[in-house]
């Protein structure tokens, strides 16, 4: 598995005993910090086709928790996709793979991988393409330096169904009927942040050019509470719960961050000022309720 628990002192920490790439540069994610911001008027929106699934076509939702296949990226929530999806608006035409999740836990529910000016939301999705404009297959573009292109989504959580599935042992696999995959992505495809970068999991090739959406989507506390996940096995002794998935922010280095928007500061203070506004709301609605209780 490339998520074993802190107290089996096999964390990310040694992947690059294993895995030179994954101590190397270009590394994913970081902390989109705005004094890695440069604004890029030629950036064009991301345009999705037929990402509209069809109930009739079946897909596949896995638990990918202690899954030993380098190449499907486990973000142990996985859901393959028709080669039938691609993204345009970029260098090549990108083909869709799979989509998959990572999230935190219980003790830490924050699980972003990517932040934004330091925030780190509830979760995160990623929808990974390779570029078929140059290679055949996912298999071929995944070490190469143009091979890959991911679009992140962050998710945060809304306390009032993510998915309603309970697997209970790693490696499941159940059909799914295709449903729009568009309606998981944020309403505005035209502002995000783009940068170089890699993998998140081993072997951390640096062959991902990652288009981070600007905008979050909301999902509700009760979906995220109707999921349970295991990294365990049949054959093991007890369930091991699947959590915690997220890898920490990798080092900027020189890099660049593109952004294809430039009101506000890039968008920063606006974020900043709505998070405040949602907290003080809140710390006005918790002191409503203590008053009526």
């Amino acid at each position: 598995s490339h998520w074993l628990s802190p107290a089996n002192n096999k964390g990310e920490h040694s992947w690059a005993k294993h895995y030179p790439y994954c101590g190397g540069a270009f590394q994913s994610p970081i902390n989109i910090k705005p004094e890695l911001l440069r604004f890029d008027p030629t950036l064009r929106p991301v345009e999705v086709q037929n990402y509209n699934l069809s109930p009739n076509e079946q897909l596949t939702l896995g638990n990918n928790g202690h899954s030993g296949d380098l190449l499907t990226y486990a973000g142990d929530l996985q859901i393959s996709l028709p080669s039938k999806m691609y993204i345009s608006g970029l260098p090549h035409r990108y083909t869709a793979a799979q989509l998959h999740f990572h999230w935190g836990s219980s003790g830490r529910p924050a699980g972003s991988e990517h932040m934004v000016n330091g925030r780190q939301y509830a979760a995160e999705m990623h929808v990974v393409h390779y570029n078929s404009d140059k290679y055949p297959n996912m298999s071929t573009a995944v070490d190469k330096s143009d091979g890959l292109a991911v679009l992140g989504v962050l998710i945060e959580v809304r306390l009032t169904n993510l998915f309603c599935l309970i697997f209970k042992l790693a490696d499941q696999r159940v059909q799914v009927p295709g449903f729009n995959i568009r309606a998981l992505l944020p309403a505005r495809l035209d502002e995000y942040y783009r940068y170089d970068g890699s993998l998140t999991t081993p072997p951390c090739y640096p062959s991902v050019l990652w288009t981070v959406f600007r905008n979050h989507v909301t999902i509700s506390g009760k979906q995220v509470l109707a999921t349970a996940l295991y990294s365990s096995h049949a054959q093991d002794s007890a369930p091991v719960p699947l959590n915690g998935n997220y890898r920490k922010p990798q080092l900027a280095d020189s890099r660049v961050v593109l952004v294809s928007f430039k009101e506000g500061k890039y968008g920063l203070q606006n974020e900043l000022a709505l998070l405040l506004e949602h907290e003080c709301k809140s710390h006005m609605n918790d002191m409503a309720m203590a008053a009526l209780l």
